[in-house]
């Protein structure tokens, strides 16, 4: 089968190319222009905000000063130490006060959670991202993405078919190509 022979085929190959060329450069675009616009991303991954982000979604959050923090600002943070909990966390800043100190003190709480998360803190930076926006569904690739074996199937399957078509192009190019020391003619047949 030659693209000579199948027009259609080429055509409709060709185009599925293309298409997948645009949505592969369409997502590398939404995955960068936050960044260059200022934001941080961060995927949801658990369901305590519920009702306003659902597990899967991507926030959007821009660092604001931390002095200009108010009570209904959703931010990202890393609990104390002492909470026990290793990973971040985004959820809704519920009140904001003073230490004896005199430092800022934050307590938050996730939206779907019944009760106030048990810490207090106080944030390290002068800056901390606020949520500006969140894309439900979007964080779903990430979080399969995170999985060794998802990336295997999504990266090492396309390479190892781009690999089987690109050797059965090269034996299909040798296979046609004219011998020269049978008097170079297709399938090496001399003509006179």
């Amino acid at each position: 089968m030659t693209a000579q022979r199948h027009p259609r085929l080429s055509r409709a190959t060709g185009l599925l190319g293309n298409l997948l060329l645009v949505v592969v450069t369409l997502l590398g675009a939404a995955y960068v222009l936050p960044s260059l616009l200022g934001h941080e991303r961060y995927v949801i991954t658990g369901g305590s905000m519920s009702g306003t982000y659902e597990k899967g979604s991507i926030v959007f959050e821009k660092p604001v000063a931390a002095a200009d923090l108010e009570v209904g600002d959703v931010i990202t943070y890393q609990p104390p130490a002492s909470s026990g909990v290793t990973t971040l966390v985004t959820h809704r800043i519920i009140a904001i006060g003073r230490s004896p100190e005199g430092e800022q003190v934050l307590r938050t709480k996730g939206d779907a959670n019944p009760d106030p998360d048990p810490w207090l803190f106080s944030l390290t930076s002068d800056t901390q991202p606020v949520v500006s926006f969140g894309v439900p569904h979007a964080g779903w690739i990430l979080i399969a993405l995170a999985d060794p074996q998802v990336r295997l199937l999504v990266i090492g399957l396309p390479a190892g078919l781009v690999a089987l078509l690109s050797l059965g192009q090269l034996v299909a190019a040798v296979r046609t190509r004219p011998d020269p020391a049978l008097g170079g003619g297709p399938g090496g047949v001399r003509t006179a």
